[in-house]
């Protein structure tokens, strides 16, 4: 199936998911508009591709709703140079979208099959700018840091501490934080060795961040 059959449900669900929800990041809006949801998850579950909800992919792990990866991508406030880590793969959607707007994406996967997945999808697309690992995320990767923005796509009790340390002064961390069953989705702005900027973007709910830094299994 051609690529752009979606086309207009993904404008529908840029113009009535996200703008009218305060989303206005204009870039990221584009990408929304531009990247396929659809071939990141199973054929069977096309028809919901654009619609206002999470969906599996398997190994009990999701793709967040369209708003939601908006939300976090936006307050990354990515301008087109960055390098960004993101801890948690998944489908690899999120990880697109981060291509289209950053100029290095390094992601970290903790379940193989996942990311090659993910690895497979990203490769049809022409993705050339991302590099995914099998790691355990919470301890970052440290080879390729300071990294500019750190997105995590999966719940912790608390900042795994390495990931702070692997941000750049002035850089944005985006994470949901709390229970295993809601979080809040909390944006930390490095202003410090030790020290950061706080905003909190409301409630959410992510499967648990597996890891020596965080949820043990």
């Amino acid at each position: 199936m051609a690529i752009d059959e979606f086309f207009g449900k993904r404008q529908q669900m840029v113009d009535t998911q996200l703008i009218k929800r305060g989303i206005t990041d204009p870039r990221v809006l584009q990408a929304m508009r531009k990247v396929p949801r659809h071939l990141f998850i199973d054929s069977a579950l096309w028809s919901q591709a654009y619609e206002d909800h999470p969906l599996p992919i398997g190994e009990k792990q999701t793709i967040s709703q369209p708003y939601i990866v908006a939300l976090m991508t936006e307050a990354l406030r990515l301008q087109g140079h960055e390098k960004v880590l993101e801890i948690g793969a998944g489908s690899g959607y999120q990880t697109a979208i981060l291509a289209e707007l950053a100029e290095q994406v390094y992601s970290i996967e903790r379940l193989p099959a996942i990311a090659k997945n993910a690895r497979k999808i990203l490769d049809k697309l022409q993705y050339r700018n991302v590099v995914i690992t099998v790691s355990d995320g919470t301890t970052g990767w440290r080879e390729y840091s300071p990294f500019d923005a750190i997105i995590v796509t999966a719940a912790a009790p608390h900042i795994p501490q390495p990931l702070f340390e692997q941000l750049k002064i002035g850089g944005r961390l985006v994470i949901p934080i709390g229970g295993e069953f809601s979080q809040d989705l909390m944006v930390y702005t490095k202003t410090g060795e030790s020290s950061s900027e706080v905003e909190n973007l409301g409630g959410c709910r992510f499967v648990k961040l597996i890891g020596s830094q965080g949820w043990k299994e």
